[in-house]
């Protein structure tokens, strides 16, 4: 049903967890792919022969998202090589430990830049194409540490809670160019990110607790709402926050 045929998809921090699903699910709906990623070659690798492999194209693209200079190189090859965007995923991000009154500047700084500015950053760059199209689809990756706020990463959840307001203030304001922009918030998932707090034994059955659906989501089940968002099933769909949590937090 969902068929995104001769469209170009970017998607930020693609080369694993809910990015590179999402790449390959975008790419199984026929868009061409551009992932990005910051150090995971062999990742990114995999993810693109596994989109080449459903025969469509895709290509990785090394940068920090945080810098505007290496987002102006990354969107500038995009439109050469595919000459358009279609879809934006804005999904790298960084989860880190950070306790108020011990927290160093340069860790809330890296949070928000990497969390928050990115996506501002490729927003910022990718925006005017679309407005020429007069056609795109921004999917903004939140948490619920945004819509809660976490103890123990407060830069993480107001870098996220940023990333909420920034998406209801693109909604309104790009909608009339005929660019669509909404949020997904997921709540705990398998990735890297979280692998060492899922890893423990105790702090796995505390989280499960927390989750009426009694599961941690996998990356495919993000992914699976962001297609959505992608398509015009979601054409109604304007500035909304999707959680995705199993029913961890409900605020929508």
């Amino acid at each position: 049903m969902i068929d995104l045929s001769n469209q170009v998809a970017v998607v930020t921090g693609g080369s694993r967890g809910i990015g590179a699903a999402t790449a390959v699910l975008l790419a199984h709906a026929g868009a061409d792919i551009a992932i990005t990623y910051k150090s995971s070659f062999k990742k990114a690798v995999d993810v693109a022969n596994s989109i080449a492999s459903q025969g469509r194209d895709c290509i990785a693209l090394r940068g920090r998202l945080e810098n505007m200079s290496e987002c102006k190189k990354i969107v500038k090859t995009v439109i050469r090589e595919f000459k358009r965007i279609d879809i934006l995923v804005n999904s790298a991000g960084v989860w880190e430990f950070g306790e108020i009154g011990a927290m160093a500047q340069r860790d809330w700084n890296r949070s928000i830049a990497i969390n928050l500015t990115s996506t501002f950053n490729m927003c910022n760059l990718v925006v005017p194409f679309m407005k020429k199209q007069k056609y795109g689809r921004i999917i903004n990756i939140s948490s619920t540490a945004g819509q809660r706020g976490e103890a123990f990463h407060s830069h993480y959840a107001a870098a996220k809670g940023g990333v909420i307001a920034f998406t209801k203030s693109l909604a309104a304001e790009l909608i009339s160019s005929g660019i669509w922009v909404n949020c997904v918030a997921p709540g705990w998932v398998l990735t890297d990110m979280t692998s060492n707090e899922l890893g423990k034994s105790k702090s796995r059955l505390e989280i499960l607790k927390t989750i009426p659906r009694g599961k941690i989501a996998t990356p495919e089940e993000i992914a699976g709402p962001i297609l959505f968002l992608s398509s015009k099933l979601a054409d109604n769909i304007v500035g909304e926050v999707l959680n995705v949590n199993g029913g961890s937090v409900l605020c929508g």
